[in-house]
């Protein structure tokens, strides 16, 4: 049973007696300074990968069907979707059929961003303000991806969406093509099917 509150959107569409995803702990919120990043791939109805920031103590979440380029010259479509506790950056498994989100995941990259964006007076803009505002940018520092990238808000409402792309700086590379060619979770070095079997395995 979902509780009300800040997860209150993850919370409903879920059932935890049946789905092996955490919870989420409040108290964690106290982590709201922590600076972590994760990208799930999710074998769900479509394939696709989840863009994940730690802001103001929830993974603040995007939809990114054709996950994330190397190249600064290509746009990915990016949609907002409900925050996630911060326990749901280590989760990988499968989410049972017939439940929201239904199919495996895996944790494709994760590490460490920096807030790259500055107001006229030099100082940093809060991630939570820049959201909010429809535009951020920050740098990662992953192990598949590194450098900075933009978050650019196109429409609001129910189905808002943005977009996702690359900065112009050393880490661009048009010639690579991480979603396709990097295929193994950076959290135990397992593939899609492994992880799936694997999940079932344990039933």
């Amino acid at each position: 049973m979902g509780k009300k509150g800040f997860l209150e959107k993850y919370h409903e569409k879920r059932n935890f007696d049946i789905s092996s995803e955490p919870f989420g702990d409040e108290s964690k919120k106290k982590d709201k300074d922590k600076q972590i990043f994760v990208i799930h791939k999710h074998d769900a109805t479509n394939l696709h990968f989840d863009f994940r920031l730690l802001v103001d103590g929830v993974l603040k979440s995007w939809a990114v069907p054709k996950g994330p380029s190397t190249d600064p010259k290509v746009k990915r479509l990016a949609i907002r979707t409900e925050d996630h506790p911060l326990e749901y950056a280590d989760f990988e498994g499968v989410i049972p059929e017939g439940q929201y989100g239904g199919g495996t995941v895996m944790v494709w990259d994760a590490g460490k961003f920096d807030n790259d964006k500055k107001d006229d007076d030099g100082n940093l803009i809060p991630m939570g303000e820049q959201i909010k505002n429809g535009h951020t940018t920050f740098i990662l520092h992953g192990q598949k991806l590194k450098g900075g990238y933009t978050l650019i808000r196109t429409s609001k409402g129910d189905d808002e969406k943005w977009f996702l792309k690359k900065v112009d700086d050393e880490e661009a590379d048009a010639r690579r093509n991480p979603v396709n060619t990097e295929n193994e979770s950076v959290l135990t070095g397992r593939s899609m099917d492994e992880i799936a079997k694997e999940d079932e395995s344990d039933d």
